[in-house]
């Protein structure tokens, strides 16, 4: 669990949220970065990766559309662009 995450966590046991699972996904993303960078022909981690985005991004318009204050935290304790 990286100290972002735990700054974004409601609780000690958070783990559903909308904030702490773009959390998630953006480790994850910036993982997957890494390995492509290494191994381009790694056709399934690319694959991966977009499906990764895909899903940050339908949660990030999830939090835009219905919860407008913890949209901006989660963009700027992520440095996230939008």
């Amino acid at each position: 669990m990286n100290k972002k995450m735990k700054e974004i966590m409601r609780h000690d046991k958070d783990t559903g949220s909308s904030e702490v699972q773009i959390s998630q996904l953006t480790d994850k993303i910036q993982n997957l970065s890494e390995h492509i960078k290494k191994f381009k022909k790694d056709k399934h981690s690319s694959v991966g990766l977009i499906k990764a985005v895909n899903r940050r991004k339908k949660l990030l318009d999830y939090l835009k559309k219905n919860k407008i204050e913890n949209y901006k935290e989660v963009i700027s304790k992520l440095n996230l662009r939008k």
